[in-house]
């Protein structure tokens, strides 16, 4: 087996996208520290990967820069959908959460807490 064929294979498609064989860790998850400025030898201590696993990833988001970049885009726009889309389910959630009344019992916990919170400035 030559080299290129062996980093080839260090390099399989999964559910989760282009993956490092033998480990959960994706293409885009290098990418994201590459783009941060991150090092290689960095990336490879932080997520660990042997220096061939970091080599071999390096090489294939070289290799096929185009692809791995418009698959990246993708990741990263439905990453945003899916925190855009669970952010404002909280969003409603929490004011839902504000406008319930306080439980049988704790009314006097409730308003120190009100008072508490107007002291720090944090109501509206």
């Amino acid at each position: 087996m030559t080299q290129s064929s062996n980093k080839q294979s260090a390099i399989i498609r999964t559910e989760r996208g282009l993956t490092i064989a033998g480990t959960r860790i994706t293409l885009y998850d290098v990418m994201d520290y590459l783009a941060s400025g991150w090092s290689p030898k960095l990336i490879r201590d932080w997520l660990p990967l042997t220096q061939e696993q970091a080599d071999a990833a390096l090489s294939y988001i070289e290799t096929h820069r185009s692809e791995v970049d418009a698959e990246y885009q993708t990741v990263l726009q439905t990453a945003q959908a899916i925190q855009d889309y669970w952010a404002e389910k909280n969003r409603q959630r929490l004011a839902r959460i504000a406008t319930l009344p306080a439980k049988p019992g704790q009314e006097e916990i409730y308003r120190k807490l009100q008072a508490w919170k107007a002291k720090l400035g944090l109501t509206p």
